[in-house]
């Protein structure tokens, strides 16, 4: 056997059983009508959530941003790289968030594997919902502390474990994701909040699909359910709702002054680029100065999971724009999305690993840039495709 044969093996396995993933090609901006593969299609499925990332304000303070400070940094923040729009945007995502300090960094993903080994080592024990995302569980993993995962979105059972388990380490740190991205469902945060008080825990709460989506004008999930000072660090994305690239550390000044001194991306890795920055600034802006894009999303949440339901399809439990329509097996899942793709509709299966297997599902993702028009068009051809695959009653 050649020492590459379990890598053709295991590509081969992926096909038979409808989990290997085909990358389609984008050749248009991010909006609700997108060029995908050569083909125009009605975009289902980015994190586009209030269409900034082709917004022209934000296309517009990118440019400018260009003129002044040209195109990247050219070193990590602590060496040269950190420029006055770098401590202007963070400043403004402390004031959106209500939080005493904020860090930035370069990516979501990069915030977790940057946060959680900087806390955490050995000797220490990190309590994590079973569902959380994959650069939680990295980070957990890089920290070389001990992991306990609790069951999903379950207090009972992380109180019984902290009870149990935490007295025999050093520090504790739970860590849950505030909107879970598969399902679209939200951690009961207020009761982890208590469980950390009565246990002197740290909580750290990922609110990557939170951020523009819930709270007051998008400010997320501490806000959402009012626990401002309650939770020492809340973790952002700035891929998501705000259109552009990057991540964040929001919380306790303390601990921003400590990520700065130890996060390992922050110190060894470049910095965000001027014209990402400058255009994540103008996103905070609008946000702050209007509700209008938050409210359009909801609407068009509502409406779209109200319609989906009557067609009769399964769109799981969540309570926000991500609309997972619940199909089963893989092989179903991507012969479904390759049908709505056929009529014009762009919406990707997910199956395993990304969630269980015999849970494979196409995840819809709203967007405050469709008009009731696209809604309508796509709920028509789900129904169509739906009932030409058998999953809806002919």
């Amino acid at each position: 056997m050649g020492k590459l044969d379990f890598i053709y093996e295991d590509l081969e396995n992926l096909k038979k059983e409808g989990l290997y993933i085909t990358i389609r090609t984008i050749s248009s901006p991010q909006d609700a009508w997108t060029v995908v593969d050569g083909k125009r299609v009605l975009n289902m499925c980015s994190n586009n959530y209030l269409g900034f990332a082709n917004h022209p304000e934000l296309k517009e303070a990118a440019k400018q941003a260009i003129d002044r400070y040209g195109v990247g940094p050219a070193a990590v923040r602590t060496i040269a790289g950190t420029m006055d729009l770098h401590l202007e945007l963070e400043r403004k995502l402390a004031e959106f968030k209500g939080a005493e300090a904020v860090i930035s960094f370069q990516s979501g993903f990069n915030t977790n594997l940057a946060t959680i080994p900087a806390l955490v080592g050995r000797g220490d024990v990190i309590f994590s919902d079973e569902l959380n995302h994959a650069s939680i569980i990295d980070g957990c993993r890089l920290s070389r502390a001990t992991i306990v995962r609790y069951n999903h979105n379950d207090p009972e059972d992380l109180a019984r474990k902290v009870a149990e388990e935490g007295p025999k380490y050093r520090r504790k740190l739970i860590v849950t994701d505030g909107v879970f991205s598969m399902d679209g469902d939200i951690a009961p945060l207020p009761e982890i909040a208590e469980i950390a008080e009565k246990h002197e825990a740290i909580l750290m709460v990922d609110d990557a699909h939170g951020e523009g989506v819930l709270g007051r004008g998008g400010r997320g999930i501490v806000d959402h359910y009012g626990l401002h000072g309650r939770v020492d660090i809340e973790v952002g994305t700035l891929s998501k709702a705000f259109g552009v690239v990057g991540g964040y550390v929001a919380g306790r000044k303390e601990i921003v002054e400590y990520l700065r001194q130890k996060a390992r991306p922050f110190l060894f890795s470049s910095a965000v680029t001027p014209p990402d920055v400058a255009a994540t600034i103008r996103a905070v802006d609008i946000l702050m100065a209007s509700e209008d894009l938050v409210n359009k999303l909801w609407e068009n949440t509502r409406y779209f999971k109200e319609q989906m339901k009557a067609l009769g399809f399964d769109i799981g439990q969540s309570v926000t724009p991500i609309t997972p329509v619940m199909l089963g097996e893989a092989t179903l899942a991507q012969e479904f999305s390759k049908r709505l793709f056929e009529e014009g509709v762009f919406a990707q299966a997910i199956g395993y690993p990304t969630v269980p297997r015999g849970k494979a599902r196409i995840r819809v993702m709203l967007s405050a840039v469709h008009s009731k028009e696209d809604l309508d068009y796509a709920l028509d051809k789900f129904a169509k495709v739906g009932r030409e695959l058998g999953v809806l009653k002919a």
